[in-house]
């Protein structure tokens, strides 16, 4: 690794010109051969003045404090110039005299660590252009200042969209910083200063971007930094890092940081303390610990490479293979049944295959339409994955995904059936000969009763019911696709309505006239007269027996065990926190979910959420994010009834529920019900020893559930190792049947106020996790990548602030936060190499944005390490 010297000498003429880069040997050998970065800094007064024009805002000097700045990369074997230019004011000079006198306020005489781990931490701390901003370098920035400049010169609100920084205010300060080390004063720059200006803020030195970092603090090129303008940068980097409450604190964290780097209380600090921070030690590098390589080399046979692929594909989907298999032989099965049957039937000769295939397709229908209500019998499904083994060879986790499938197959069969009828097989009927029609009037009538038109086949009981059913199906399908449930379809005025989870619901209910046209468009056919010949009552009975038998189960329920709300909370990112009394016998699994129903805002409309409370809690509660019409009228039903918390209490406004307290001091909460549980993905966490649960945005709701139930479980284990209870009771028998060992959990939000929703739990985790069964790593995306100078102060503050009180600046808990997103290969990787010839559990919930790239990691790491991962997941 080279490094960067730099070195104040005689001047030379042209200082804005660039000099080749040339080596140098040197003459003798230097004090230690090694890769380290090494930094020398001299500073020489010269006679001469410079050449070079003075700046536009400084008049020219011909005194002997000019300078000029050599910046060396010293080698091995070689010095190398790397660059020659002016240096103004008394900058170099100053931060040269401090860097020689190895100390500064409150430095002392500590040795820094300029190793070659150390200073390649420190640069990650100070880069003030990402890479997507900066991957087009200079020739970007050049034709966006084209666009931007008037009359040839750069104003400084225009200064961050130029060069590609998305915060105004941190570009301003930016543009101020780079300004006062050149002595430019106004707010336009010309395209050469623009120049400078990136040749300075992309510079790829320590020594650079600390001295470019040190000058936007120091405000007033005192070379000192006083709290007032510690307090000012801390504000900035919040605000370009939407970190709300670190804005609120600024004073109490710039008074932190003066007490550490400013222990002589000297009212300052300077460039050297900064540097002693950046240059702490820095923690492994995971890139570097985990250099294993897991990509073979390709295969070069095409056919071996497809069989690798379908064998991957059937270990990963086997499960759902079969059961798409089954499904699809069955439909082909009574086709072709039903197909042959009329192609062997008098009907056939008038119609031809047109009839064959409309009975096809009707025969299929009926199927899918009893077989459709079978997966959204949530009671049935759970009851079978926790009492039987059948979850093992039956997908019940993509039962909403198979109802859509068997949906795909009641609109083909719909379409075949309709189709055929009205465009061959009643035109063939119309315009049938008499000796042809002869055998089929005992079914369509004959003489004057003969069809004679269209309006005859559509006015028939076969006719409307078929048409009404074809109308009802389609809205109610058309309504459920994705753009029409979640609203993303923008639709003028009234027509609003169909958009959005509301019409989805109502529209979907609609099922219940389908069906009993259904039942009685199949007892009304016009080919058949035999009453066991009619077949689609046969096919509904039971599915809509047990369809119904769920729904007055579900009302039954609700109603007989009432629930008392004990808690409400309002938290920032419009979420709702509910807690209710545990109805008597209500047990459930860390995971599951239940339906909530509130008469205040629908009484017929029941919503799923996932209960974040633990199995053994005395409560239930769940976490509601405002994502739609029905939970946005939610919010505001119970926030009419909140107050703002007392000192202590998180949330925007609160509302509990005294037991001891009276009728009139207690809130009048809203009537709630609930019902459940129901059966979800992230249930089966206990079936692994090892565990990856990933929750975005609120989709972190059924990992809380999980981490409580863990935590509870190694208390009891823990207890019954203590008091040496064996297997006899209940609880100690549950937590032999508890097999989680290890918990990885990444909750990744873009909010600073998400953290607010489960800080009681972080900090539960922090403090009673002795053994570190369960590692937290929160993520906030709104602040930029761990590496980037908008988010240095942040990162300093954030270790500084949780080395001595314990607590993270971002989340409020004592859980570090980590800033973007995450590398989610590395976490595969380290699991992988933590656990090796171990099973691990991926569980994920959120949004559909990061289930593809999860999945196929998962899918990666189980094949190319001994490491087998298990993806689950719940999107919403």
């Amino acid at each position: 690794m080279s490094s960067s010297s730099t070195t104040a000498a005689s001047p030379i003429d042209g200082g804005r010109e660039r000099e080749r880069e040339r080596t140098i040997p040197h003459s003798g050998p230097l004090a230690k051969k090694s890769g380290a970065r090494k930094s020398a800094r001299f500073a020489e007064s010269v006679s001469a003045p410079l050449t070079a024009a003075p700046p536009r805002s400084s008049p020219h000097s011909d005194d002997d404090d000019d300078y000029v700045e050599i910046t060396l990369d010293v080698r091995d074997d070689s010095v190398a110039v790397h660059s020659v230019k002016p240096a103004h004011g008394n900058h170099v000079s100053s931060s040269v005299n401090r860097r020689g006198g190895g100390g500064g306020g409150g430095g002392g005489g500590r040795a820094l660590d300029r190793s070659k781990s150390a200073a390649s931490h420190a640069l990650k701390g100070l880069k003030f252009i990402s890479k997507a901003e900066g991957a087009k370098g200079w020739e970007a920035v050049e034709e966006r200042f084209d666009k931007l400049a008037q009359n040839g010169l750069l104003h400084r609100s225009k200064f961050g969209q130029c060069i590609g920084m998305k915060e105004p205010e941190f570009a301003g300060e930016l543009f101020d910083a780079l300004a006062r080390r050149r002595n430019i004063s106004g707010d336009t720059i010309s395209k050469a200063e623009l120049l400078e200006f990136w040749d300075q803020i992309s510079d790829t030195s320590f020594d650079g971007r600390l001295q470019t970092f040190f000058d936007m603090v120091d405000k007033d090129a005192d070379g000192r930094i006083t709290e007032e303008e510690v307090k000012e940068i801390i504000t900035l980097s919040a605000s370009a890092n939407k970190l709300s409450k670190i804005q609120e604190q600024a004073e109490e964290y710039a008074r932190l940081i003066m007490e550490e780097l400013d222990p002589g209380n000297l009212g300052y600090i300077d460039l050297y303390n900064l540097e002693t921070l950046l240059l702490q030690a820095p923690s492994q590098n995971l890139s570097q610990m985990l250099s294993q390589s897991l990509r073979p080399t390709p295969e070069p046979n095409p056919l071996r490479r497809w069989y690798r692929r379908l064998q991957y594909f059937l270990e990963d989907n086997w499960r759902r293979v079969w059961v798409m298999l089954l499904w699809l032989a069955i439909c082909a099965g009574l086709f072709t049944w039903k197909f042959i049957q009329y192609r062997r039937r008098y009907v056939f000769h008038v119609m031809g295959y047109c009839v064959c295939v409309a009975k096809g397709g009707a025969e299929t229908l009926k199927f899918n339409m009893a077989l459709i209500l079978l997966p959204v019998c949530r009671n049935t499904i759970t009851w079978i994955r926790n009492r039987t083994a059948m979850a093992r060879v039956v997908p019940f986790d993509d039962n909403l995904n198979f109802h859509k499938v068997v949906a795909v197959g009641i609109t083909v069969g719909a379409a075949l059936h309709i189709i055929c009828h009205l465009a061959c097989d009643f035109p063939r009927l119309l315009h049938a000969s008499d000796a042809a029609y002869a055998p089929l009037g005992q079914y369509f009538g004959y003489g004057d009763d003969r069809p004679n038109n269209y309006w005859w086949f559509v006015k028939g009981t076969e006719g409307w019911t078929g048409l009404t059913m074809l109308v009802l199906m389609a809205v109610a399908f058309t309504l459920a696709t994705p753009w029409f449930r979640r609203g993303r379809v923008r639709l003028p005025g009234p027509l609003k309505r169909l958009t959005g989870f509301n019409a989805f619901w109502y529209s979907h209910h609609c099922f219940v006239v389908v069906y009993a046209l259904l039942v009685v468009h199949g007892y009304y056919l016009y080919l058949q007269h035999k009453w066991y010949k009619k077949t689609t009552w046969m096919y509904l009975a039971v599915p809509m027996v047990v369809y119904a038998g769920e729904r007055l189960k579900r009302a039954l329920r609700s109603s007989v065990r009432p629930v008392k709300i004990l808690k409400v909370a309002v938290y920032p990112g419009n979420v709702l926190s509910l807690h209710f009394s545990k109805p008597q016998g209500f047990r459930y699994r860390s995971g599951q979910y239940i339906f909530v129903n509130c008469a205040a805002v629908s009484p017929f409309q029941w919503h799923p959420f996932s209960i974040t409370s633990a199995p053994q809690d005395d409560y239930v509660s769940v976490h509601i994010r405002t994502l739609g019409d029905w939970t946005r009228e939610l919010k505001n039903v119970f926030s009419r009834v909140c107050r703002p918390p007392t000192e202590g209490k998180s949330g925007l406004l609160r509302a509990e529920y005294d037991r001891d307290g009276s009728a009139t001091t207690n809130p009048s909460f809203p009537k709630v019900l609930i019902d459940g549980p129901y059966g979800a993905p992230a249930q089966d966490y206990k079936q692994y020893d090892v565990v990856l649960l990933v929750g975005l945005g609120i989709g972190a709701t059924p990992m809380i559930s999980i981490i409580k139930d863990i935590i509870n479980n190694m208390r009891t284990l823990d207890g019954d190792l203590e008091t040496g209870v064996s297997g006899a009771d209940g609880s100690s028998s549950v937590s032999s049947a508890f097999r989680t060992r290890r918990a990885y959990f990444y909750w990744v939000t873009r909010e600073q106020g998400s953290f607010e929703w489960f800080r009681g739990v972080m900090d539960e985790v922090a403090e009673t996790d002795k053994k570190g069964v369960i590692e937290l790593h929160n993520y906030c995306t709104s602040v930029y990548e761990e590496g980037d100078a908008r988010s240095a102060l942040i990162a300093m503050l954030q270790s500084l602030n949780h080395a001595k009180h314990g607590v993270d600046v971002v989340s409020g808990t004592r859980v570090k936060t980590h800033f973007a997103r995450p590398n989610w290969r590395n976490v595969y990787k380290r699991i992988a190499l933590n656990h090796r010839d171990q099973r691990v559990g991926v569980f994920y919930c959120g949004a559909p944005v990061l289930t593809k790239e999860l999945r196929e990691l998962a899918q990666d790491f189980s094949r190319k390490t001994n490491t087998k991962f298990d993806f689950h997941k719940e999107n919403f």
